[in-house]
């Protein structure tokens, strides 16, 4: 199969402390410097799941998410999985006992280059409030799997932004109609 633009070199257009815009070719995309990567955490507790409430920037109000942060923020040699327990904790006071890889995805590969790995995460533990950092001020939702796809619309009818990762649980009920 031959790509267009696929054998171009690749120019830095610009480059931030975060993000970087490049070029290849004819096209332009974006990535994170260093090529970081992220953890996204399904989280399930008793027919809950974990989700997050956040204000975001670039969207400019809040956002309904999965649990994540970046592997290797804190500690160079940290796995994913070990990143997706440290920050399941420090954003919703939850600690797993065990997190597993269900591979590697990609949100919007027509315009960034960024990966996430998603990570189950099982066997939690309230270990306290949760919400992240000082000036993360996060939400935390506790939701029953059965009401899932409800809360999400009310959240949306709220204005809440909603991530497109959250089809991860609303698959089943979209193919089914």
């Amino acid at each position: 199969m031959s790509v267009t633009d696929a054998d171009a070199i690749e120019e830095t257009v610009w480059k931030g402390r975060f993000l970087e815009m490049k070029k290849r070719g004819r096209w332009e995309y974006v990535g994170r410097v260093g090529g970081v990567e992220a953890a996204v955490i399904i989280a399930i507790d008793q027919g809950h799941v974990i989700l997050v409430e956040q204000y975001r920037v670039p969207l400019g109000r809040a956002c309904l998410e999965l649990p994540a942060g970046l592997i290797g923020d804190e500690d160079a040699g940290e796995t994913a999985e070990m990143s997706a327990a440290r920050e399941l904790e420090e954003e919703t006071g939850y600690r797993p006992a065990t997190c597993t890889s269900l591979g590697t995805f990609y949100a919007s590969p027509g315009m960034v280059s960024e990966c996430f790995t998603l990570i189950r995460a099982e066997g939690l533990t309230r270990m306290d409030e949760g919400g992240g950092t000082a000036d993360e001020n996060i939400i935390v939702h506790r939701v029953p799997m059965g009401t899932i796809a409800d809360f999400i619309a009310e959240r949306r009818a709220a204005g809440v932004a909603i991530d497109v990762k959250l089809l991860t649980l609303l698959g089943p009920s979209l193919l089914s109609g």
